[in-house]
């Protein structure tokens, strides 16, 4: 059976940002070496306070992960290039690719927003040009929106990337404005009419308002990883109950590895308040909150066995659809709890007791035709 893991990763190599114009080239982010001798991006000129480690960890074993340290050229080139990631891929079983940034999401936090348009503009340009042009029928690459701008600003490199062949986009996970405002109903407005889904990814992207369990220092603990599975449960129910998709049917929303095991009680959670607050709040007209789901909104699925325990039961979202119409299967290569290189022995156990339709939406029908491949 086809499969599509709709959420997998690359980490920038040294020259994402060299088509960044000269004016601004001294001041653009750099590779440089830490203290812990690991190589890793700063975005102030000062050595990097992360290094590669849990961003990059395909090719080890658990037993030997390690949080940083790793030099660039320790780091398996399906990272950062796009021949190299259809490779690993193969050895996957994996037929199609969608591909998010990661570190490179730090420019979100830049001041300079000149600066940080140019660097935005130049990993665009690398991603789809580079990476995806590697092979654009497998990989799907998503620039990045520069969203915390004039919103006339945003929608034009929305129509610059999708012109040069972007299939989805990505925005941060921390706008500086929540994605319910009314001041995006341009974007949303723009990718409704290309049918180009828009994605976040979890927390990647902006400064949080609560900072990971380490205050925020090295961005990453075992508990914070946690707590990040449901970091879509307040941007999508604000989206859903502000009319974002009853103004814009046609608009689809992909939360990333955030999986699904949660859907269901958030549904059914959503259709309650919508019914009892009904009285003290516009509430939006026509569908119930949870119809959104699988037309407007999808999550994406790792090794989520109460999540595909739940499809394998039919389990309903509202009175229209399945959990697994709204749910996406991804391996997150490179990352640190990545399937890669075993995804289809999860598969196998992971499908257990699932209709082969519902198999299906999940590996790669959903996928498929939210970005088109």
């Amino acid at each position: 059976m086809r499969v599509i893991s709709a959420d997998c990763h690359v980490n920038e190599p040294p020259w994402v940002f060299d088509r960044v114009p000269s004016a601004y080239r001294d001041r653009a982010p750099k590779m440089m070496r830490g203290a812990d001798g690991g190589d890793g991006w700063s975005f102030d000129g000062r050595p990097p306070t992360r290094t590669f480690g849990v961003e990059a960890m395909a090719g080890r074993q658990k037993s030997d992960y390690q949080r940083s340290g790793l030099r660039f050229e320790e780091i398996l080139p399906g990272n950062y290039d796009g021949a190299a990631h259809v490779k690993d891929m193969d050895a996957d079983g994996i037929d199609v690719s969608v591909v998010y940034p990661t570190l490179v999401t730090f420019i979100y936090l830049e001041q300079d927003r000149d600066l940080a348009r140019a660097c935005m503009v130049a990993y665009n340009d690398w991603m789809l040009e580079d990476f995806q042009g590697a092979d654009p029928r497998r990989l799907v690459g998503l620039p990045m929106l520069p969203v915390d701008d004039d919103v006339d600003v945003c929608v034009q490199e929305f129509e610059r990337v999708v012109a040069k062949g972007a299939k989805a986009v990505f925005v941060p996970g921390f706008p500086v404005e929540p994605y319910h405002d009314p001041r995006y109903e341009p974007l949303w407005s723009a990718a409704e009419d290309a049918g180009v889904p828009v994605t976040f990814h979890r927390t990647f992207g902006g400064r949080s308002q609560e900072p990971d369990w380490d205050g925020g220092r090295n961005n990453f603990s075992a508990a914070g990883t946690v707590a990040r599975f449901f970091s879509g449960v307040r941007p999508l129910t604000y989206m859903i109950f502000a009319g974002v998709f009853d103004r814009h049917p046609g608009l689809v929303l992909v939360g990333a590895e955030i999986n699904c095991g949660w859907v269901p009680f958030w549904a059914q959670t959503m259709d309650q308040q919508a019914y009892n607050q009904q009285a003290l709040q516009d509430m939006p007209s026509g569908k119930a909150p949870s119809d959104c789901l699988g037309t407007n909104v999808f999550v994406t699925v790792l090794d989520d066995d109460i999540g595909f325990r739940l499809m394998a039961e039919g389990e309903p979202l509202g009175e229209l659809g399945h959990l697994a119409d709204a749910s996406m299967f991804s391996t997150d290569y490179p990352h640190s709890v990545t399937l890669w290189p075993n995804s289809r022995s999860h598969i196998a156990r992971l499908t257990k007791g699932m209709s082969d339709h519902d198999t299906e939406k999940v590996l790669s029908g959903n996928a498929a035709r939210v970005y088109h491949v």
